[in-house]
């Protein structure tokens, strides 16, 4: 090699073995590379010296040190600029005249405040051979850089390799080190967190600060709907999502137990848009893995979303995979306990919401536990009661004394039906059941007593009778009087009716009718009253149902949505038995609202029925009958959506004066009962309704057509589309005066 400039009178070897020896004696990687640039600026006469090392994840080039104006990081595609090429050609370059050659990048002055006028670079090799990076110097202070400069630059380079590759070693060491360390505390403090819901929000917390993501979220697997859920997600906020477990990448995850690694998740097909539609995110990259307990069985998945500074690696699958694993345990725990804590407060709100008192004993005979029922029949409380004999609570030689001693004889419940029980001097008719307590393996642990008080009841037996609820019955027993004289109050009232039933029954004839309506009316009601919703009355085939009256909920809005979706779904069933046997399929329509109501008894001195009145109910009738102009089988107004707590699947359809109104409703279709087989591909096809519907709206007649026609295209059937199409060609035809704002009146009933 040419003798290079700034060398003498000492030789290249030596100056290389004096590289070797400053460098080695440094402590730390940066500090060598600090050492390296400076040794490069001071023998190639530079104003500055840059060293780009190779970020293999991201495919990037990134400056560790540079010396001159001050220091910044510079981040660089591979192929960018003079160093980019230089990287990916492997061979090294002398640029006389920088901002005239076409690959120098002005990017980088801008950034660093630096102006480039000539440079020389040079790739950086390990060993092995394999180019790690790229280095440069700038600005020659004299006649500017030579052959000699950039095989001098090459020379150094080459040198500091072999030093530099035990710091890079060092340094990546000590990084795993690093995250095998907080790996190993975050293991240690999720397990020691048994609350289900916490636990959630650290995991998640976790995972994303571990993978440097931007989101992260924990779907778990619900066996009884066959969905994957979250409760908690970083970066969702309130957001809940449920979807089926086969669905989306997440789905495609839990089905295969496979992991899924998208450096860009819109170019897979898997990938569902929707949800980024639902949430305002915008998804890039997605790493999905499986999340698996002890027993080797797939009980969730973990989403991580947008890694920064590009996609995620193998070694980001690698660490997420044993995180999970981790943590899978300790979920299971959690969620067992959180389990056993739900099954306590149930129990105890069943025993606090019964009106049967229940009282337990110990083998001894001594009083453990009693419930505010107890309480109320036995005039004493809990205190008063617990850690009594059973003897010194009814006296010696009561009648209850030896129910408790025969049912723990004979193992079985001895039973006293209108028994008169005297306490405090003070007679009450009582139905008893004294029964034995046994543990898991059999072995006798007590006794127990349920008490019901039946004297009330006795004495208004002539006025239950007239009730047919057992609701209205029991709030009858607390407040006759404000039953009787009615109240109004907000409440949510359905009504729902078989489209076609008079053909149908002069078809069937009369005992064929009697049959399918009680069938029918079994499987409705059924519903209703599993959402604690009262069942008014029946008129022919319509059902009338109230959420709210004769006593309130929080959620009433919400139960009678879930009733609709429930009496939908058990109508499919009862369908699909039906086109089994060769019998013609039911159709029903439901009309939802929430507002103000009037409820009290109507009738005469002899007979009586509780029902309610008013707008309210009006309006809800309406909107039933609507459900044929629409062909929708649920309609729910926007007072019932605003009282939900709950998020439904559902669509806006219209603004609508019903008939004998005059001011206009918005009303939804209610769209949580369909499966993929009753209504395909739903979630795009809410969103091409929702554009459509604004095109109408904004009286653009063709446009709509063409929208509402894709929804068409992805369901057939859906017949609230193919009213728009049709509506939106009258329009056309004959358009709507000016200043027309999309309310559209409904004729009939």
């Amino acid at each position: 090699m040419t003798q290079p400039r700034g060398l003498a009178p000492e030789s290249l070897d030596r100056l290389l073995l004096d590289v070797h020896a400053r460098l080695a004696g440094m402590q730390g990687l940066d500090a060598q590379l600090g050492e390296l640039m400076r040794i490069v600026t001071e023998r190639l006469e530079a104003e500055r010296a840059t060293l780009y090392l190779h970020d293999a994840r991201t495919g990037e080039l990134f400056s560790r040190i540079a010396l001159g104006a001050g220091r910044h990081e510079i981040r660089l595609m591979e192929g960018e600029g003079v160093a980019g090429q230089v990287f990916v050609s492997g061979v090294g370059s002398l640029v006389p005249d920088a901002p005239a050659d076409a690959r120098f990048n002005p990017r980088i002055d801008a950034v660093t405040g630096f102006e480039t006028r000539d440079m020389v670079c040079v790739p950086m090799r390990a060993p092995d051979g394999a180019i790690v990076g790229v280095a440069q110097a700038l600005n020659h202070r004299g006649e500017g850089f030579d052959q000699v400069d950039l095989e001098l630059l090459e020379a150094l380079t080459a040198q500091a390799a072999l030093v530099l590759r035990q710091g890079l070693l060092l340094e990546e060491m000590g990084r795993s080190g690093e995250q095998e360390a907080r790996f190993v505390r975050l293991v240690s403090e999720l397990s020691s967190e048994i609350q289900l819901g916490p636990l959630l929000q650290k995991i998640m917390a976790a995972v994303t600060r571990m993978l440097d993501a931007d989101r992260s979220t924990l779907f778990l697997n619900d066996e009884r709907t066959g969905e994957l859920f979250t409760e908690i997600g970083q970066g969702l906020g309130a957001e809940k999502i449920r979807f089926a477990n086969d669905r989306g990448i997440a789905g495609a995850v839990f089905s295969t137990g496979e992991s899924i690694n998208l450096p860009h998740a819109y170019a897979d097909l898997r990938f569902n848009p929707s949800f980024d539609r639902q949430t305002g995110y915008f998804t890039r990259s997605i790493l999905c893995v499986p999340v698996v307990n002890k027993t080797g069985k797939i009980i969730g998945v973990t989403q991580v979303l947008n890694k920064r500074g590009g996609g995620f690696t193998d070694e980001d699958e690698a660490r997420l995979r044993a995180f999970t694993a981790q943590i899978a345990i300790g979920l299971e725990n959690a969620k067992l306990f959180d389990d056993v804590q739900a099954m306590q407060r149930y129990n105890h709100s069943i025993l606090a919401s019964m009106s049967s008192g229940v009282v337990t004993f110990d083998d001894a005979g001594v009083a453990v536990t009693c419930n505010q029922a107890a309480e109320r029949i036995l005039r004493r409380s809990g205190g008063e009661l617990i850690g009594q004999s059973a003897e010194s609570l009814f006296g010696p030689g009561a009648w209850v004394l030896d129910k408790l001693a025969r049912a723990l004889e004979s193992g079985e419940a001895e039973s006293a039906v209108d028994a008169l029980l005297e306490l405090d001097e003070v007679a009450i008719s009582v139905n008893l059941t004294a029964m034995p307590l046994a543990g898991a393996q059999g072995e006798a642990m007590g006794s127990m007593l349920l008490l019901d008080d039946i004297s009330r009841e006795k004495r208004i037996k002539s006025t239950m009778a007239r009730y047919v609820d057992a609701k209205v019955a029991d709030r009858l027993l607390e407040a006759d009087a404000e039953i009787l004289g009615g109240q109004s109050s907000v409440a949510t009232v359905l009504f729902c009716d078989i489209r076609g039933f008079t053909p149908l029954s002069e078809a069937l004839g009369p005992q064929a009718t009697v049959a399918l309506l009680n069938d029918y009316f079994t499987r409705m009601v059924g519903c209703i009253e599993a959402e604690g919703g009262m069942l008014d009355k029946f008129v022919g085939d319509l059902i009338m149902a109230v959420f709210g009256v004769p006593y309130a909920h929080e959620d009433d809005a919400d139960r009678a949505l879930r009733a609709a979706v429930g009496m939908q779904r058990e109508l499919r069933a009862m369908n699909a038995a039906r086109v089994a046997s060769g019998e013609a399929r039911l159709d029903v329509g439901i009309g939802i609202h929430t507002g103000e109501v009037f409820s009290g008894n109507v009738g005469s001195p002899r007979r009586m029925d509780f029902t309610v009145m008013g707008d309210g109910v009006n309006l809800a009738s309406r909107l039933e009958s609507a459900c044929k102009q629409y062909r929708a089988p649920v309609l729910y107004s926007e007072a019932a959506r605003l009282a939900a707590r709950g998020t439904y699947r559902s669509r806006e359809i219209d603004r609508m004066v019903v008939k004998g109104k005059t001011e206009p409703v918005l009303v939804h279709e209610l769209l949580e009962h369909h499966d993929a087989q009753s209504f395909p591909g739903l979630i795009d096809s809410l969103a091409h309704f929702r554009d459509g519907l604004a095109l109408y709206r904004d009286s653009r007649w063709s446009d709509a057509i063409a929208v509402f026609e894709r929804c068409l295209a992805i369901h057939p059937a859906d017949g609230v589309a193919e009213l728009y199409v049709a509506r939106c060609q009258r329009l056309a035809a004959d358009p709507p005066a000016a200043g027309w704002d999309g309310v559209w009146v409904l004729t009939e009933k």
